[in-house]
């Protein structure tokens, strides 16, 4: 049995921040990872060539200062997204080229009907207390219908509905019939409101580190050392009147208390005794995940920059559904990143490995020219099948989770504490968010701790 001040499951950021921070702090820590490798719901590879290619999380913006905070903490430079060029949208099999965040190319009703939803949900994302979300003055009704229930209300232009849904809906890798509307407006309120959930350029996709999210959560586990192990997938907490014991298949770690950084789905997949208060075990039970792949085609150079592209792209429907150009910061060679969401993802998740990379490709080769159809590589990633993700990049809540069990998303049970970006009242759903919720449960930990030895009463069950 290993002794530990603290135990952390889970080596994603969340995890290996609030690892990172009680090793700093001076306290003995355990991490226990499933994965046979760190990062989560992130995870760079590295090419032979020196490049790097994100197989999860990427990018990083403005107003995610936590994030930034670590990069500059281990030397991590950033550089901007390429963003020079027209983006495009494609619907009903017409494309259409614009810059900024709306495609005033298309029909002007469609496109005024896209800029009055946004700034009406802007000012829906301002009534929401972004640590309460469930006490807003609208959360009863908000949390009684869907996004596409609020769609169809509000969206007449059938090509604007299409494009809304789909970049909406695509944030929870779901249809739009399986979020709740309140979950919608917390999570964009989280990080500032839609224009930066949805935008590029100042906004969650503006910049990337160097080197990928690697270069960042590489460091940290080095600082960490020997503290974690990895293909550790824990199944069993026991807690009781002193400390909590954790069990994984090899290993069995005794801490004073625990944090649990792990996504919500795969938090049910633990055996807690005593049994987790009612609402907390319910939240790990309503807040699924959902289907997503991120593709990464590559090419000897970005040919799209050439041809007065950004590389960004939009069709609903489509196998392809969003690309982005993901080069690294010297820009070769040329990575163009496909991700596909939700109900298209599921759907082309049933095909074989050669039917899919020849939609995908088919794809590109309609928006981008027949260059796009012949890669040097191209790296699939499936998170909808990883056993320690659970799906999707960010667990959702469908209609009335928040409002009856919202308030059990940060709450300690006893000695459990709670960390992943779900549980972040700021930049929720992103690699920041994780990076905050990481920081927040170390601090909680050592706070229980430094009370106790006070001599107060310990918070049991």
């Amino acid at each position: 049995m290993t002794d530990v001040d603290f135990c952390v499951v889970g080596g994603g950021f969340a995890g290996l921040t609030a690892a990172l921070r009680l090793k700093q702090a001076g306290r003995s820590v355990a991490v226990l990872e499933a994965r046979d490798r760190l990062g989560g719901r992130t995870f760079t590879e590295l090419r032979e060539d020196g490049s790097w290619i994100d197989r999860g999380g990427a990018w990083i913006g403005p107003g995610q200062d936590r994030i930034y905070a670590l990069m500059n903490e281990f030397g991590v430079p950033s550089y901007k997204q390429y963003t020079d060029g027209e983006a495009m949208m494609v619907v009903d099999g017409k494309q259409y080229r614009y810059t900024g965040t709306i495609p005033w190319t298309m029909s002007p009703w469609a496109a005024m009907n896209l800029g009055a939803v946004f700034l009406e949900l802007g000012h829906m994302c301002k009534s929401i207390p972004l640590e309460a979300p469930w006490t807003a003055k609208n959360a009863d009704k908000w949390d009684q219908i869907t996004l596409a229930q609020w769609l169809d209300s509000n969206i007449l232009s059938k090509p604007a509905h299409e494009l809304l849904e789909a970049a909406i809906a695509g944030c929870y890798t779901s249809a739009a019939s399986e979020v709740s509307l309140l979950f919608v407006l917390y999570q964009m309120a989280s990080g500032g409101g839609p224009r930066f959930v949805l935008g590029v350029k100042d906004a969650a996709e503006d910049a990337r580190p160097v080197g990928g999210m690697g270069a960042i959560y590489r460091p940290m586990a080095a600082e960490i050392g020997d503290s974690i192990h990895l293909s550790q997938p824990v199944r069993h907490i026991h807690q009781d009147a002193d400390g909590v014991t954790v069990r994984s298949d090899e290993l069995t770690v005794r801490a004073r208390r625990v944090i649990v950084a792990v996504p919500l789905a795969i938090a049910s997949q633990i055996l807690y005794e005593p049994m987790l208060p009612v609402d907390r075990s319910f939240l790990h039970q309503r807040m699924p995940s959902g289907a997503i792949f991120k593709i990464a085609a590559v090419y000897d150079e970005p040919f799209w920059r050439r041809d007065g592209l950004s590389g960004q792209s939009a069709a609903p429907r489509s196998p392809a559904t969003v690309t982005i150009d993901a080069c690294t910061d010297t820009g070769q060679p040329g990575v163009m990143c496909v991700i596909t969401e939700g109900p298209i993802a599921r759907q082309i998740g049933q095909l074989d490995e050669a039917e899919r990379r020849a939609a995908i490709l088919g794809a590109l080769v309609e928006r981008f020219g027949e260059k796009a159809g012949s890669p040097i590589d191209y790296i699939e990633q499936n998170w909808s099948i990883e056993p320690y993700s659970g799906g999707g990049m960010l667990s959702h809540a469908p209609t009335g989770v928040l409002t009856q069990f919202g308030h059990a998303l940060r709450k300690p049970c006893g000695r459990l504490h709670w960390a992943g970006t779900e549980s972040s009242a700021v930049m929720c759903g992103w690699v920041d968010g994780a990076i905050r919720s990481g920081e927040r449960a170390a601090s909680e930990v050592m706070e229980h701790e430094t009370v106790t030895a006070l001599g107060s009463r310990p918070h049991h069950l």
